[in-house]
């Protein structure tokens, strides 16, 4: 195994005998180093990150230049130990594992990886391993999917053999990877010394087999994006709860452009929850330039950033402007119009939990009708919001020729499209995405995705796209496609043969239990909301001419259809 005389932070220590806290995601790397005359990325990490690691920090840590002006180098939350916060880690079963890569894609940790050799290569790696056991241990956890496998043998003659492994070093334990996995190649299991062991011996041996064989690497799929280390911008060892919506998005975000720019780009993000977990002192989990605006001016900072980047000659550097709901619906909705009225090349990601995350789960004006949070309580006079949810996306559209998104980690290839097609656009984008909050929306650690497609399912949350270069009606530059059934009311789901609706997204979350009855019948104000979910959805329609509507009846019963 790896180790390092000096015991530098980035080698095999006592604390971590099999190096899983290294840097590089698939395979090895240095520290990146940068030429900041008050920041020393060696000193930091071996000094800085050594007494938080290993708990000096509190009583022994001098200030210093880094430490007084909050500078974190790129990459230190890779250093970062998870082992320890859950009773339980994934298992794979390579038999059942057909390489869809959904597990590694929506990991919000990057505890998931994934990797492909062709068989030449693949036999020649298990051959330098020195230990026999060593290397039965790791030949095991490898598979053959048809994707990798047969389809390439066929073509060029050669197969390729696909590992999925867990990061021990990072995995929080909220099986997130297993609920997403509908082949079953996935399972919980205790944590025990053995385990343990075997499962850091695989990462390691992992990390030191080198990079994905290009050849079985489609630049089509996009799901497969994860496959190359390029992709990895957001390393793992972020503060995130277990199963965060938000760091999935994040890192779905971050391959995207990273595939495309490597870490040629930047981000500007509002103070809210991203910005805590992504940067706890001295914890960072970006590879790219980051900086923490305050939460109401971040797409005003970004306009100034953008300008300089300009003045220098920077115009083909992507610059992503980061907020929650808060930030950008609520408190920084004027300067983010501004911004959209700007013409400026900047892209905006909304990551809307429908709540203020990072302040106790207060209300925000994306908040649905009748959520219970503070600020709107559900008490006796009052069922929770009574204010109706504000449609960012719709009023970004009415902005001078601006991209605008709506889409979630769930639907990965929307996800995907939508944020290339925004870097590709000239001009002002936003994406708004739906991302869960656990304690917030009070559901459980491993049903992000499950309830990001509900809440479109449910015409909770709509997908759509809006793409100025499109045409010149709204009709041709917005599309729903994506969301089921597109030309009705309701999706109704094959399995049951019911509709289904908003009160159906509301029955699986905390933040609504007060509005069913023991006998599960859905409150006066939900039945509201509802209806308001609906005549939004029907907006959208008419918006896209899926289908014309009458809007002059009662709110309650809802508008009625005209045909084509």
């Amino acid at each position: 195994m790896k180790s390092v005389p000096n015991g530098s932070m980035n080698g095999a220590s006592e604390r971590d005998p099999y190096n899983n806290n290294s840097y590089g995601t698939l395979v090895d790397s240095e520290y990146p180093i940068v030429s900041l005359p008050v920041l020393d990325v060696v000193d930091f990490n071996e000094r800085i990150i050594r007494a938080y690691e290993d708990g000096t920090a509190e009583n022994g840590l001098p200030a210093d230049p880094a430490v007084s002006r909050s500078l974190i180098p790129a990459g230190t939350a890779t250093l970062r130990d998870f082992s320890y916060v859950a009773p339980e880690i994934p298992e794979y079963v390579p038999a059942n594992c057909t390489g869809c890569m959904e597990c590694v894609t929506l990991c919000p940790d990057t505890a998931i990886l994934g990797k492909v050799k062709g068989e030449s290569e693949w036999e020649a790696m298990l051959g330098a391993i020195p230990d026999a056991a060593d290397r039965g241990l790791f030949r095991r956890q490898w598979s053959e999917p048809r994707k990798y496998f047969e389809g390439p043998r066929k073509k060029i003659g050669e197969g390729g053999k696909f590992v999925i492994v867990i990061d021990p070093s990072k995995c929080k334990g909220c099986a997130e990877c297993v609920t997403v996995c509908d082949d079953q190649a996935l399972r919980m299991i205790p944590k025990d010394e053995d385990r343990m062991r075997d499962i850091r011996k695989n990462h390691r041996m992992f990390k030191e087999s080198g990079p994905s064989d290009e050849r079985f690497v489609s630049d089509k799929l996009l799901i497969d994006m994860m496959l190359k280390e390029s992709s990895h911008v957001y390393v793992g060892g972020a503060g995130s709860c277990a199963g965060c919506g938000e760091g999935t998005a994040l890192r779905m975000l971050c391959a995207a452009t990273g595939a495309k720019y490597a870490n040629d780009w930047g981000i500007v993000a509002a103070t809210g929850c991203n910005t805590v977990y992504t940067s706890t002192y001295p914890y960072n989990p970006y590879l790219i330039p980051w900086s923490n605006s305050l939460f109401e001016n971040a797409p005003a900072f970004a306009m100034g950033v953008r300008m300089r980047w300009d003045q220098m000659g920077w115009t083909e550097k992507p610059l992503w402007c980061i907020g929650g709901d808060g930030a950008m619906f609520d408190i920084g909705f004027q300067s983010l119009s501004r911004f959209l009225a700007s013409g400026l090349n900047i892209k905006v990601f909304v990551l809307d939990t429908q709540v203020y995350s990072n302040t106790g789960g207060q209300a925000s004006t994306s908040t649905y009708t009748g959520q219970n949070t503070k600020m709107s309580f559900h008490g006796k006079r009052y069922g929770g919001k009574q204010e109706r949810r504000k449609e960012i996306a719709q009023i970004a559209m009415m902005h001078p020729r601006t991209f605008v998104a709506q889409t979630t980690c769930a639907h990965i290839n929307h996800f995907y499209r939508s944020v290339l097609d925004a870097l590709e656009f000239d001009g002002p984008a936003l994406i708004v995405c739906y991302t869960t909050c656990q304690p917030e929306h009070g559901v459980a650690d491993n049903v992000a995705t499950e309830q990001a497609r509900l809440a479109v399912d449910t015409r909770a949350f709509p997908l759509l796209v809006h793409d100025p270069r499109k045409g010149d009606s709204i009709r041709s530059r917005l599309s729903l496609r994506g969301n089921p059934a597109v030309s009705d009311d309701w999706w109704t789901d094959p399995k049951s043969g019911k509709p289904m609706d908003f009160i159906d997204f509301c029955r699986g979350e905390g933040r609504f239990a007060k509005h069913f009855d023991k006998q599960g019948r859905p409150s006066e104000l939900l039945m509201r909301a509802r209806d308001d979910r609906l005549e939004n959805w029907r907006l959208l329609q008419e918006l896209a001419g899926v289908r014309r509507f009458e809007f002059a009846v009662s709110a309650r019963r809802g508008p009625s259809v005209q045909s084509e």
